[in-house]
């Protein structure tokens, strides 16, 4: 929390393309939407290990262009997230105040935006810099 809070007053929150690579391992649902992430570097050790935690509206599009728009909470409605495990991630993008995109290596995309009065997301673990995007997004973000 210490690196996040420091992140934040220099004003430069990092882009986390270290999950450029990774494997969706894990969903789950409740309020929130959590994602884990794995991959492995050289010799098999753990290169990434992450979490992304998302409380706001999601836009899911799979591979032929359908796209679902999945709020966390919502129990059953959530099951189009379930295909992204065993996914590789492929893409990572950060535009304007904190809207996240990933690209999956099946060509679905998932995009997160920025909530004007709530967290949106938030990545923790080990290999990446943690991120918080808050109440009104970020500014700042580098590569």
């Amino acid at each position: 929390m210490r690196i996040e809070l420091e992140s934040r007053r220099e004003g430069v929150v990092k882009v986390p393309t270290e999950l450029i690579g990774a494997c969706a391992t894990r969903t789950a649902f409740d309020y929130q939407v959590r994602i884990s992430f794995t991959d492995q570097g050289p010799g098999g050790s753990v290169r990434v290990q992450g979490e992304l935690v998302i409380e706001t509206p999601i836009a899911l599009t799979d591979a032929a262009g359908n796209r679902a728009f999945l709020a966390p909470g919502c129990g059953a409605a959530l099951a189009p997230l379930l295909d992204l495990f065993t996914r590789v991630v492929t893409e990572v993008e950060v535009t304007g105040l904190g809207t996240l995109l990933l690209g999956f290596d099946d060509g679905t995309r998932l995009r997160v935006d920025p909530d004007p009065d709530y967290e949106s997301w938030n990545l923790t673990g080990s290999g990446l810099d943690p991120v918080l995007v808050g109440p009104g997004g970020e500014v700042d973000w580098h590569h």
